[in-house]
């Protein structure tokens, strides 16, 4: 049994409490939570607490098919006041040079890889739709 305003973790790496009134909890590599773990985590918050969740989707390592709570939080918190999401780029590395360099390099091939969007036929046919002969 864990004491009063104490933290603990389970078998399946949760954190469970009894209280964390006051408390400045950070929740780091939160990129490898599912989204019922950031939910669970995330609605733990107390009184004069605050939480910080770090982490880069970029390195999610969630069994293939398991979404990042990371990225999924983004979406249904944008706009919630009293969140900040900081996003940060290749120009906030403070690794080696060249890890600048393979940050940007990923996030453009990242960006190509992105589905473009349909592609318009002579006589506004969309390609992937009925675009079928003329009569």
């Amino acid at each position: 049994m864990a004491a009063e305003d104490s933290l603990y973790v389970t078998e399946q790496y949760l954190l469970t409490h009894n209280t964390i009134n006051n408390a400045f909890i950070i929740l780091d590599e939160a990129q490898n939570t599912t989204p019922e773990q950031i939910k669970m985590f995330l609605t733990q918050l107390e009184f004069g607490s605050k939480i910080v969740v770090t982490g880069d989707v970029t390195q999610v390592d969630l069994p293939s098919g398991t979404s990042s709570g990371l990225r999924v939080v983004q979406e249904i918190l944008d706009g919630v006041e009293d969140i900040h999401f900081a996003r940060l780029t290749s120009a906030d590395v403070v690794r080696h040079r060249l890890v600048g360099d393979i940050v940007d390099a990923y996030a453009k091939w990242d960006e190509s890889q992105q589905p473009a969007g349909p592609v318009q036929l002579p006589g506004n046919r969309a390609a992937h739709g009925r675009a079928g002969r003329r009569r």
